[in-house]
């Protein structure tokens, strides 16, 4: 797994929650901006200009985000 910056993990375990909250509750638009927005902040992160992302690169990022949700909603259980 490559190392993330905080920020960029972050945003993208946010994200990963808002798409979940969104696939629960569909139409609420501001489920969907606030997607778009952590959308536009993991594409632009500066993490990425020095280098462009591989789609390993983000796949790993993903599987990031997912692990963390499933393990802070177990902690909730």
């Amino acid at each position: 797994m490559r190392p993330f910056p905080a920020d960029l993990s972050r945003a993208q375990l946010e994200w990963s929650v808002t798409y979940r909250q969104l696939a629960e509750r569909s139409g609420c638009t501001e489920l969907r901006r606030r997607l778009y927005r952590l959308s536009d902040q993991l594409f632009f992160h500066p993490y990425w200009q020095q280098r462009r992302p591989s789609p390993a690169a983000w796949q790993d990022l993903r599987d990031l985000g997912r692990s963390s949700w499933d393990l802070s909603e177990r902690r909730q259980q």
